[in-house]
């Protein structure tokens, strides 16, 4: 009698949301786990990531990909092992990651995975943070984007986040001063303590404004937006002559649908001579080898740190975007797949 065939679970898209998804806008679902065709791998996950771009990844506003179907696997970056394999490309055994979505098993025919994992060295982990889309985003945010001068002063929003906290610390390796954005004491205690941020800002209490002009006393030269809103506000405001604003998230706002009206900025621009760049990690992919290459190696002498907040489970997935936005985690989400 034939055993019966292994069971996938899936995180699917059952509803669409108008701002940021919630746990009803999702449900898991079981299939079975198909047979690989030549030129397919099946991989199995090990670890789920949690982005913020997923709220976008899911939105019916125009956006930069296509948005996630209903009835489909909810899009997501993955890691885990190759179990099978009919590609040249991949030996079972091979640590993979890639866009494997919120699953247990992928199937793909190579164009999911972002590359084959190298530093086995380090946690598998890693390769969905700090050696990952947010690692990546930050390199190239600052690097590329903000063209950071040492004596600069460097500012960023959601500081003691995953792409945030990578910030700060790349910032200091290029010689700047850093100033942290974080909600709460624990959080602004994180980006001092842990990531070393010369300064780190509540913006959930007090002046955000006179604690930014004192903290910035010759202006700012980077700000790296995680957020807009009224924080940018007070950011922009203190801008520096020459300054570069590099604008990598929209976490505050939690609908485009219609779009928020607030300040304008062209003045502030206008006057300092500023520079406004909007920027995706994806517009660099041929260049990501020699950011994870960079990356691991300041991990491995300790000059890059991070912080991993991981759930256990697959039913941890479909809440686990609007505990993104509402500051839930401490660290890069993950979820852990067991079984």
């Amino acid at each position: 009698m034939s055993s019966a065939p292994p069971v996938n679970r899936q995180v699917r898209l059952k509803a669409r949301p108008n701002g940021i998804p919630q746990a009803e806008h999702f449900e898991i679902v079981e299939a079975t786990v198909p047979e690989i065709a030549d030129g397919e791998v099946l991989v199995r996950n090990h670890y789920l990531s949690v982005e913020p771009a997923m709220r976008g990844w899911v939105s019916a506003v125009a956006n930069y990909s296509k948005p996630v179907g209903i009835g489909e696997v909810m899009r997501a970056f993955a890691a885990g092992s190759v179990v099978k394999s009919r590609h040249p490309d991949y030996a079972e055994g091979d640590a993979v990651t890639g866009l494997l979505g919120w699953q247990e098993f992928a199937v793909t025919d190579g164009s999911a995975i972002t590359r084959k994992i190298k530093e086995i060295d380090l946690p598998l982990s890693l390769s969905l943070g700090v050696l990952g889309l947010n690692g990546i985003t930050a390199y190239f945010g600052v690097l590329d984007v903000g063209q950071p001068r040492p004596g600069d002063t460097v500012v960023v929003s959601t500081a003691a986040g995953a792409v945030g906290s990578a910030v700060g610390q790349i910032a200091k390796l290029a010689g700047c001063r850093t100033v942290g954005l974080a909600g709460g004491p624990v959080k602004t205690g994180i980006c001092k303590q842990e990531f070393s941020f010369d300064a780190a800002i509540d913006y959930k209490v007090g002046n955000v404004a006179a604690a930014l002009a004192a903290d910035c006393p010759r202006g700012v030269d980077v700000y790296f937006d995680n957020t807009s809103g009224a924080i940018s506000d007070a950011v922009l405001a203190q801008l520096a002559i020459g300054a570069r604003v590099v604008i990598c998230g929209t976490a505050s706002v939690a609908s485009w649908d219609p779009p928020p009206q607030g300040p304008r900025v062209e003045r502030h621009l206008l006057v300092k001579r500023a520079r406004m760049c909007g920027f995706l990690a994806f517009d660099f992919q041929h260049r990501y080898e020699e950011a994870i290459a960079r990356l691991a190696e300041w991990v491995r002498e300790g000059r890059l740190r991070y912080r991993e907040d991981i759930a256990d489970g697959i039913e941890h997935c479909p809440g686990a975007i609007a505990q993104l936005y509402r500051g839930e985690n401490l660290g890069k989400r993950l979820i852990r797949l067991h079984r």
